[in-house]
């Protein structure tokens, strides 16, 4: 298959932007064209993967970073037919604990309680792998949460209150699924992404080595090697 031939939309974070995106985009442009969703259109799973199907070809691989992993299950569960491949890169397929369920609404009440400086003081270094902390990274993923906003990113945890349990939904896909994470990823774990790879009749596991929840900014390399091979040989 052509380039020509091959679609990707990419899917970003919670915290993020386009920017999460912005290395792997150039590499991996030869092996497909590349279709940016900002998953900014809507407060509800359900409207966030019907965008990301209104701007989709007809047919194409996704790959959903953190928040993004929760769009793409949705969007293969709207539109299986549609969905070639996809890659879930620091996120779950399992619904929120009671735990992560009154973190959202803790991150909502701060949101609209203008205490986000405070949120993201307290978010952002959960994100990154404990020896990048005083790298510039750390400012570039501050900056980006900045850019996002209070706004869009409690739209974005009302968003997650909304999305379904993508276990079962694994078991009954055929397409390669990729599950990529880091190996110190504070939020999401390697055994909730050996969990996908076991699920999915075609699922592979890919842990990223000295690298927090952010493969695609931390470790940019290794992250888009994966995405290459999960393109090209699954």
């Amino acid at each position: 298959m052509n380039a020509s031939d091959r679609n990707l939309v990419l899917v970003p974070g919670l915290i993020c932007d386009q920017e999460v995106w912005a290395y792997p985009r150039a590499p991996l442009s030869d092996v497909a064209n590349i279709i940016y969703a900002p998953a900014d259109e809507t407060d509800t799973m359900q409207g966030l993967a019907e965008a990301v199907l209104d701007l989709a070809p007809k047919t194409f691989a996704i790959a959903g970073f953190s928040m993004g992993g929760y769009v793409a299950l949705e969007v293969l569960r709207q539109a299986p037919d549609r969905v070639e491949r996809i890659a879930l890169l620091d996120t779950s397929s399992r619904a929120d604990t009671p735990e992560k369920a009154a973190g959202r609404e803790a991150a909502i009440a701060d949101c609209e309680g203008d205490r986000f400086d405070d949120l993201l003081d307290r978010f952002v270094p959960q994100l990154l792998h404990p020896n990048r902390h005083e790298d510039p990274l750390f400012g570039r993923v501050r900056a980006m949460g900045e850019r996002v906003g209070p706004d869009l990113f409690a739209d974005r945890h009302r968003a997650m209150q909304t999305r379904s349990d993508s276990r079962e939904l694994l078991q009954g896909t055929n397409i390669p699924v990729r599950a990529i994470v880091g190996r110190s990823d504070a939020l999401t774990s390697v055994e909730e992404h050996q969990e996908i790879a076991d699920l999915a009749p075609r699922g592979r596991l890919s842990i990223v080595e000295d690298c927090g929840h952010m493969p695609p900014l931390e470790r940019p390399q290794a992250a888009t090697a994966l995405l290459r091979d999960w393109l090209l040989h699954d």
